[in-house]
Parts: structure tokens; sequence; C-alpha cells
């Protein structure tokens, strides 16, 4: 009813959506959602691609202090070349705008 109204043609089922693969088992009426290609392409994109893999975000035996904040401008310099809200960005953009609803 659609390409009545408009043109358009007809490109198949969706294998790829915001970053999010498709994948559908139709003979048992399954469907998966993988965004692992996104975040593989986050961590390639940040020359993350060795970092560990943890569970959480941050370690428990990780205490975190004002001690540690930048101290010289030299380290201020240093710090402000490293994309922490364009690393942030991406990985709140795969928790929040791509994550199906549970």
């Amino acid at each position: 009813m659609l390409s009545e109204e408009f043109n358009m043609k007809d490109l198949g089922a969706a294998q790829k959506i915001l970053g999010m693969e498709i994948q559908r088992e139709r003979t048992v009426g399954r469907i998966w959602i993988s965004q692992a290609k996104y975040i593989k392409k986050v961590l390639e994109k940040f020359n993350m691609q060795e970092a560990k893999v943890v569970s959480t975000p941050l370690a428990a035996h990780f205490k975190l202090s004002g001690q540690q904040c930048l101290k010289s401008e030299k380290e201020q310099q240093v710090m402000e070349k490293v994309p922490y809200a364009n690393v942030v960005g991406c990985l709140m953009y795969a928790m929040v705008c791509t994550r199906p609803p549970t």
C-alpha cells in the first residue's frame, strides 16, 4: 500500500538497522538482534580492540579519589586529546538507543 502512494522499492527483509544486525529463523518463529559488530567498530575506532574484558565497567577493587585528579597543565593538555565524550556517546548509543525493550 505504501508503494502505491510513494515512489519506493522493496529491498527485502531488513538485515541491519540502527547498528544492530537482525537474524531470523522463520521456521521456528525466532528473531535475534545483535550489537556485536557495532561494538567491535567502536572498539576499533578508539583503538581498544585489545582491551581486557570485564563483567563490570570498573572492577570492584579500584578506588577513585580526588588525589587522582590532574595536577599539572601538561597532564591536562594530554587528557584533552583523549576522546572520552566520544567513547561515552558511542557506548550510550548502544546501551540506550539500540537496545530492544525487554
